[in-house]
């Protein structure tokens, strides 16, 4: 059954053993985010939590989807395949051919139960809009600043509503919105989303383009907004279909958006096309590292209204694991069965890792039937919606487990030349990739790790791994003092990756490391070679990963050696900073998002109050080493 209100669903939560209010004060700049971060960063991903005094009349809920859990309670399943598997059965019941009147008369009912589902507009004031503030004030909201150098407190979980102007179409995206009066934000929409799209409709008409943003009310809606719908599907469509039960709207106040009815609070108004970008930023984005300040459009609020008792949702990104991360799991489950249906049948399952923060990692497996198939499904998913943005494609048999990456570790090992099986492309790259040389565009990789067929075989794939000693490494480190850290552990594992901290000199520095070490007989049958800085800790995988997807370019930082009849061929991943001195980058690189010292210190202090139990450490403290200046900006390149 569908929440009618957020309210319900804190409820539910509750009763559950989902959620934890928190009865003592805490300032919404900063301390919010220490906590949920410790919170979100727990195994399955913690407890939602109310904060009920934050110096404002509304609670906040944040991570409130931050479990598999929570996120199927929000969804009214108890799996996300579930939903999948429902879509799957609805399409095939309405495309199936209907030969006589009496088949088509069987259709009527599920035609009558989609038709259930479409959002019905309701005449009158909408319980959203019970109380009105007569001078609409931002100040009054609860508005989170979420890290240290954030350009200011951002709303994090608005559903930003739109409308094309020519079709009246509407749209209900995610943009952050930076608070920059009590009556203008930010409109931080990426030049890829509908919501820029319509803006610059608006833009050639000269007219002032409304918005209505709401806050709150079934969880679904906050979903839903996320959702990588095709372009001109509304999202209050999907929003009927998961809750089973249509979506009612009210108008706006001030203009003529409309918007839930139950949602908790609205915020109305305009940006203006005429008016000169303003500078908005940093923020401590999704991808871990800070998003830099550029130039979006500013938002005027025309209104504020919400409902007695509102309920102000909020979420907090940054490094991996946070609420995001389940909110994209229910994405790669729920949108496998359109994937079949629409662009690749063969596909069977895809997975998309934490570690690569929603683009930078994808895992698929396919039901290969000819040569050169998992190019096909790279070409065909990376021109697919927001798939586009993905940048490394890891391709393999419809019987592999997509979930197990030690085994996905092991096949690639297996069944992956690097000379000949990893397939380099550009395109487009989203917005927050910091490693692209040009903004927004950059370079992808397809790892074809399927078994092969007679057509693909151009040399034998050699498997057999070396034993390598630690006086081996030693000796390795000795003969190259740039290198600071090894860890050859996974080739235990029976999976050839060799990961090497460095401190980085001259220019071609990894480039050439990588071929002076292929040069030596212990080491000429290991594939694959990552290279991070030494502030990394190399021997915590998942932080490895997760920086060499975020830090990497494909197209620029991977250097192949070709193999010969003793040795295989070989990949260098170049994960380390880039900069314009050592590598001729030319953008400004990002730092890592963390909290500062006073904050962790703080929430230390005041942690027993809090109800969640033990001492948890500051996930910031495993990360300080990263930030290498007082500031969003890493490496100053321009």
């Amino acid at each position: 059954m569908p929440y009618n209100t957020l309210q319900e669903f804190i409820t539910d939560l509750e009763q559950q053993g989902e959620l934890v209010r928190i009865t003592k004060k805490v300032d919404t700049a900063l301390e919010i985010t220490e906590i949920v971060d410790r919170v979100s960063k727990m195994p399955g991903g913690g407890k939602a939590l109310l904060f009920e005094n934050n110096g404002t009349n509304f609670p906040v809920l944040i991570n409130a989807l931050g479990s598999d859990k929570r996120m199927c309670m929000a969804l009214g399943v108890k799996d996300y395949d579930e939903v999948s598997e429902e879509i799957l059965k609805l399409f095939k019941k309405i495309s199936a051919p209907r030969n006589s009147l009496l088949d088509k008369i069987k259709l009527l009912p599920d035609l009558g139960q989609i038709a259930s589902w479409m959002p019905k507009s309701i005449s009158g004031r909408g319980a959203c809009q019970q109380v009105v503030m007569e001078k609409p004030d931002l100040s009054l909201l609860p508005v989170l600043k979420c890290w240290p150098f954030d350009g200011g407190p951002f709303i994090t979980f608005p559903v930003v509503n739109t409308k094309d102007p020519l079709t009246g179409i509407r749209n209900a995206g995610m943009y952050r919105m930076q608070v920059l009066s009590a009556d203008t934000t930010g409109m931080h929409w990426h030049r890829h989303k509908v919501g820029a799209r319509h803006y610059n409709e608006y833009k050639k008409l000269n007219q002032k383009m409304p918005i209505a943003v709401c806050l709150g009310g079934d969880p679904l809606y906050t979903y839903c907004a996320t959702a990588p719908l095709p372009d001109h599907i509304d999202e209050y469509i999907l929003a009927g279909f998961l809750r089973k039960r249509r979506v009612e709207l009210v108008k706006c106040l001030t203009n003529d958006i409309e918007v839930p009815n139950d949602a908790d609070i609205v915020i109305e108004g305009y940006v203006d096309p005429s008016e000169e970008l303003i500078w908005e930023g940093p923020f401590g984005d999704h991808t871990g590292f800070y998003s830099l300040a550029d130039w979006y459009p500013r938002f005027h609020v025309t209104c504020i209204t919400h409902r007695k008792g509102a309920i102000y949702p909020a979420t907090i990104v940054g490094i991996p694991p946070q609420e995001d991360a389940y909110i994209a799991k229910a994405t790669e489950r729920i949108f496998l069965a359109p994937i079949k249906l629409t662009l690749a049948p063969e596909v069977v399952d895809i997975d998309i890792p934490q570690a690569g923060v929603a683009h930078n990692l994808t895992i698929v497996s396919i039901d290969k039937s000819y040569p050169g198939q998992a190019a096909k499904i790279a070409n065909t998913l990376w021109g697919a919606g927001q798939m586009m943005f993905n940048k490394t494609l890891v391709v393999v048999d419809a019987s592999v487990n997509v979930h197990d990456y030690e085994s996905i570790g092991r096949l690639i090992t297996q069944n992956c030349n690097p000379s000949t099986d990893i397939h380099f492309a550009s395109g487009p790259m989203d917005v927050l990739d910091h490693s692209a040389s040009r903004f927004a565009f950059g370079g992808k990789m397809c790892w074809d790790a399927t078994s092969k067929l007679p057509e693909e075989i151009y040399d034998s794939v050699k498997t057999d791994l070396p034993t390598i000693k630690q006086e081996h490494i030693d000796k390795l480190m000795a003969d190259h003092p740039e290198i600071t850290a090894a860890n050859f552990s996974q080739l235990s594992k029976g999976i050839s990756v060799v990961v090497l901290g460095v401190k980085k000199g001259e220019k071609n520095l990894l480039k050439e490391l990588h071929k002076n070490i292929c040069q030596r007989e212990l080491f000429q049958q290991i594939k694959f070679f990552v290279f991070a800085d030494e502030s990394i800790d190399i021997n915590d995988l998942y932080t490895t990963a997760w920086v060499a997807l975020n830090n990497c370019d494909p197209k620029r930082d991977c250097f192949v050696i070709e193999g010969s009849e003793n040795q295989t061929s070989s990949i260098c991943i170049d994960a380390t900073v880039k900069s314009r001195e050592k590598d001729g980058f030319k953008r400004d690189w990002p730092n890592a998002v963390i909290s500062d010292q006073a904050t962790i210190t703080k929430v230390d202090q005041i942690w027993q109050e809090l109800n969640l139990g033990p001492l948890v450490s500051s996930p910031s403290m495993l990360f300080s080493r990263m930030v290498l200046n007082d500031g969003a900006v890493a490496e100053q390149n321009n």
